[in-house]
């Protein structure tokens, strides 16, 4: 805790049991905290303290939280601010991230991400400080494009380490989306093959009347059309790796003379009589399940043997959330200058609701939501609204996920029902823009009963 005692936050909120709240919850996370009853009194203190971050409600009677944050960039442009209200509205987390907050917050927040927020807002202030931002964000960017730093990618980085120098082919297995290709950049780029051609083939991509002539070449006259003789991606290859991608869709009559290029390292062109060899290292990946392949008959058992010398299994993004904001920070980025727009940030409401998504399409999926964002967001932050996620999709995969747990292995009715009244109460808060009130009509009950709901599903942070 001692890197967090020299941190000085100032809260500023009109309620006085939110100031006690955050008084309470900030302090024990090791920070020093200052209180601040009104927005009058912050900008009298801001005059006196330095703080390392400011924390400050919007609506307020007389110096609103607006005028706290420019009276605070005003003294110390480089200041940390965070924006809290319960009666946010897009036009006003706009304007705030205009003066330059870093990020604003709804009421009722989690108190988890509160506290992660906080974090790392106080480790942004302290990378810019010290010039570090390119850096950390460099740091990130694992084996060129590789991104994450959750457990199950660690694993992944490392075993690329360790296979990569060897000649062992390997087979990528994981969901579409996953990133398998990128592994398999990753593997070519850290090999000793790196200086020659890595050649990616979509076995799913190519028709099935073309697919030898395209891996093995031709002569001429080998077919009609055939008017030169061409090479294939074995002779461009040469060398270097060979990458087939989503290789359960060859057909038993290709995997046949795959199998016999992997055992002897020569292929005759389609139409030709002579044998050539060739030094390339294989690396295949999948979305199927190639042993329940291999004993459906579907694929050769003996292929699926030499292929799988060394096995990396993709994680899914639901299972590594926590590489979530990286990854949509580098989306950010990147999509921000391809696009020319000055977005710069996902705003916390946003990604809470990107964090309940569970992303069938992966990484993938993921790229295409930001890259839509950034085209649709005026501003430069995104928010909720820039999100062309829909509720429908969020409840459609939470629903096939709670129909798939019921017949596999049962289910724990109370958890369920809690489960489904917590999504219905959020998406109130949502569209309600973090209004108790507001939220409660939309749900058709009481204001009691929705204190109530949020206090038995420990969302409760403060009174409105």
């Amino acid at each position: 805790m001692s890197g967090k005692e020299t941190q000085n936050i100032l809260v500023v909120d009109d309620e006085k049991s939110m100031r006690e709240f955050l008084d309470i919850l900030l302090a024990k996370e090791g920070y020093q905290v200052s209180l601040a009853a009104s927005g009058e009194e912050a900008c009298k203190m801001l005059g006196d303290q330095h703080f390392d971050l400011l924390i400050t409600d919007i609506k307020m009677k007389d110096i609103d939280g607006i005028g706290v944050l420019k009276k605070a960039k005003a003294i110390s442009p480089d200041s940390i601010v965070i924006m809290i209200s319960a009666f946010a509205t897009a036009e006003t987390a706009v304007e705030a991230m205009k003066e330059g907050a870093y990020d604003y917050i709804p009421k009722p927040f989690k108190v988890n991400e509160f506290k992660k927020i906080v974090k790392d807002a106080l480790q942004f202030k302290k990378r810019v400080t010290f010039g570090e931002a390119e850096d950390q964000a460099r740091n990130r960017l694992h084996f060129g494009c590789l991104i994450g730093e959750s457990p199950q990618m660690r694993k992944v980085y490392d075993l690329i380490e360790r296979v990569a120098p060897t000649k062992s082919n390997v087979l990528i297995s994981g969901e579409s989306g996953t990133g398998k290709e990128l592994v398999a950049k990753a593997i070519h780029r850290q090999s000793l093959r790196k200086e020659k051609p890595f050649v990616a083939i979509n076995c799913a991509g190519i028709p099935e009347n073309l697919i030898e002539s395209e891996l093995f070449g031709y002569k001429k006259g080998a077919f009609t059309g055939a008017t030169t003789d061409k090479e294939g991606f074995f002779d461009v290859a040469d060398g270097g790796t060979v990458f087939f991608d989503e290789i359960g869709e060859l057909s038993p009559a290709i995997q046949v003379k795959l199998l016999r290029v992997i055992q002897e390292r020569t292929f005759t062109a389609v139409g030709g009589t002579e044998e050539k060899s060739v030094d390339v290292r294989f690396i295949s990946a999948t979305n199927k399940d190639l042993e329940g392949e291999v004993i459906n008959g579907t694929f050769r058992e003996d292929l699926f043997f030499r292929l799988n010398v060394i096995q990396i299994s993709m994680p899914p993004l639901r299972e590594r959330t926590g590489d979530l904001p990286f990854l949509a920070q580098h989306f950010l980025e990147e999509f921000s200058k391809e696009l020319a727009k000055d977005v710069k940030k996902i705003s916390a409401y946003a990604m809470d609701i990107l964090s309940q998504y569970s992303f069938p399409g992966n990484v993938r999926e993921l790229e295409n939501i930001i890259e839509r964002s950034v085209a649709l967001e005026s501003s430069n932050i995104v928010l909720p609204e820039s999100l062309t996620l829909s509720n429908f999709q969020r409840e459609r995969t939470r629903r096939d996920r709670r129909q798939r747990d019921l017949t596999s292995k049962g289910v724990n009715l109370d958890d369920l029902l809690a489960e489904i009244e917590k999504d219905y109460i959020l998406k109130s808060l949502e569209m309600a823009h973090g209004s108790k009130q507001r939220a409660a009509d939309l749900l058709g009950i009481s204001m009691r009963s929705f204190r109530y709901r949020l206090d038995k599903l420990g969302l409760q942070t403060s009174q409105e």
